[in-house]
């Protein structure tokens, strides 16, 4: 019988240690979301980073501009945001309306304010092994593995989905840790071969149920990082009850990578935080 990896339970605890951090300190980190639109799903993920940064002493500060607004407009209020020694952390909500550069725009926030890990700069440095902020997705998937006492030395970690989010930044955290990483991705042919090779199978592709039972090996550690909305219910890119005897750890959807997701979040502005202050936090 697999045993569930409980993110719900592991993010709960790392925001308990981060208010005692926060209640020590001589004011509040603030963390600051700029949302362009009305897209539904973005409202529902900006309400969640607000009431956990509300819940552990952190202020939040929700920013929303029409979608009309212009490139050059947004990129001068996150200039402003970059400038203000009071703002600790920046997020662009994603997605953005189609005529805004997504790229150009992230690559506007100053990166010590980039809590969200996805700058060139700091893409770059977190590949080239150097102190950087790393995406939450991600970094909140190898803190579940740590957690759970998984040990990714020499082992075969198969990566399901290529994204600058999810699967990019995963290749050099594992690789920093002696596992050694297969990508897949949507044009990879005969997906089941690498599959069912992986001794741990991290999923992040958007695709509801695309891994089945008959597409891991026996043992095998299943990290599921894709939510998928469907007539008002939640699923993962893994088919939880058809795989849940076959695996030896497994993430649920809900309640596995997500909430790890908001846990880093509100980790790395803490620690942009502790920079801005020249404090010295391990």
């Amino acid at each position: 019988m697999s045993k569930i990896i409980d993110g719900k339970e592991i993010s709960l605890s790392i925001k308990e240690e981060l208010k005692k951090q926060i209640d020590k300190l001589p004011s509040k980190p603030v963390l600051v979301v700029i949302q362009v639109g009305n897209n539904e799903a973005s409202n529902v993920y900006i309400k969640n980073k607000k009431i956990a940064a509300s819940n552990i002493g952190m202020e939040f500060k929700h920013i929303h501009f029409d979608e009309r607004i212009t490139e050059n407009e947004l990129k001068e209020q996150i200039n402003k945001l970059n400038n203000d020694n009071n703002i600790n952390g920046i997020i662009v909500q994603l997605p953005l309306p189609n005529h805004l550069n997504s790229k150009n725009i992230i690559n506007y926030i100053d990166p010590n304010k980039d809590i969200d890990g996805l700058t060139d700069i700091n893409l770059g440095k977190l590949m080239s092994g150097s102190e950087c902020m790393t995406s939450c997705t991600p970094t909140g998937v190898m803190q579940l593995i740590k957690e759970y006492n998984i040990d990714l030395g020499g082992k075969h970690v198969v990566i399901v989905g290529r994204s600058n989010l999810v699967g990019k930044p995963l290749i050099h955290m594992l690789l920093d840790e002696d596992a050694t990483v297969t990508v897949t991705h949507s044009k990879t042919k005969d997906l089941i071969s690498f599959t069912k090779q992986a001794d741990i199978l991290i999923v992040a592709v958007g695709k509801k149920h695309l891994i089945t039972n008959n597409m891991i090996k026996e043992g095998a550690v299943i990290i599921d990082v894709g939510i998928n909305r469907i007539d008002g219910k939640i699923y993962g890119d893994v088919d939880f009850e058809n795989v849940l005897n076959k695996a030896s750890y497994i993430t649920p959807v809900p309640k596995g990578v997500g909430p790890m997701t908001v846990a880093m979040l509100l980790k790395n502005t803490l620690k942009s935080y502790y920079m801005m202050n020249k404090i010295n936090k391990k």
